[in-house]
């Protein structure tokens, strides 16, 4: 059975017995969270600079979208240590063993919120619509679920997919193809309207309107591997983000390295005295300043796109 793109990925991924209801995404690709628990230490930081910009309120939100295995939220809960703070982990799948009680693992984000949100990761597996273009306009690609072979199929017609692609992603030539991000645009907006006061950020392997991809970024992940993206519920099925698009223009576009920079990471060796001075101590702050370097990679992780948007 032929069907669109995006909703292959929504079966593939969340329907009955899809990839984020069986599998843990940490078995499959390693994301900041689990590259370090100095992620978490400077998501604490950021939440309490959103704390102190809201006045220490009664209670502090802080909900980890696409939490996976809540090492993020357990992390930001040890690092932030206030009993104001309410933390939400927001996830598909079945609350992970050995989470600290005082998480709430939760299907969706709270309907109000006053705190920050931390989307990483997550608007990458928001299911899209893939589209080519052609000598008579863009179409739909239709995928077989079951082994992952294309077809071209209708003439993309409804009004507001075809104001975003102009808006957003013009296709150039007969054969280019681009995937349609109006529902992670909407998913993000959704999230901002929970939002009462505080920030949103996301986290996303990222392109911007002058840097789109000819062919996309369609793909997929398996036991740490990139590799067809079949959509048959074994492997992740993910796409970079269009984060220019869902910000819209509004707030704090910028890399995963210069965000962390801001929040005091550096990446920086420690001096060769304190190897005589203290071994133990230099060793320490060593595998720091390596697990720091990693974050900030602009050619890995720190290349991230970092959205940060604020009310």
């Amino acid at each position: 059975m032929w069907v669109s793109w995006r909703e292959a990925t929504h079966r593939a991924l969340y329907g009955d017995g899809g990839f984020y209801l069986k599998e843990r995404p940490s078995a499959h690709f390693r994301t900041s969270v689990h590259a370090s628990p100095i992620f978490a230490e400077a998501v604490a930081r950021l939440l309490d600079r959103v704390d102190a910009r809201l006045g220490r309120p009664a209670r502090l939100d802080f909900v980890d979208m696409g939490a996976g295995d809540g090492r993020l939220a357990a992390g930001v809960l040890a690092a932030f240590g206030d009993d104001r703070l309410r933390v939400t982990a927001v996830e598909v799948a079945s609350r992970p063993a050995g989470l600290p009680e005082a998480i709430e693992w939760a299907g969706e984000a709270p309907g109000e919120i006053t705190g920050l949100v931390v989307a990483n990761e997550w608007l990458d597996n928001v299911p899209l619509d893939v589209v080519e273009q052609t000598g008579d306009g863009p179409r739909v690609v239709l995928v077989d679920p079951e082994t992952g072979a294309e077809r071209l199929g209708p003439p993309l017609s409804d009004p507001a997919d075809l104001d975003w692609l102009a808006a957003w992603w013009p296709l150039p030539r007969v054969g280019s193809r681009a995937e349609i991000g109006r529902p992670r645009d909407e998913a993000w907006q959704s999230l901002l309207g929970r939002l009462s006061h505080g920030a949103c950020v996301a986290v996303d392997y990222a392109h911007s309107l002058a840097d789109r991809p000819d062919l996309g970024t369609l793909t997929g992940y398996r036991d740490g591997h990139a590799v067809p993206p079949v959509p048959d519920g074994t492997c992740d099925i993910t796409a970079h983000v269009a984060l220019d698009a869902c910000a819209r223009g509004e707030g704090r576009l910028t890399t995963q390295r210069e965000a962390l920079r801001d929040l005091g990471l550096t990446g920086a060796r420690p001096p060769l005295e304190l190897a005589s001075e203290d071994p133990r101590g230099y060793l320490r702050a060593l595998a720091r300043a390596s697990a720091e370097a990693e974050l900030l990679d602009p050619r890995g992780l720190g290349g991230f796109g970092w959205l940060e948007q604020v009310r």
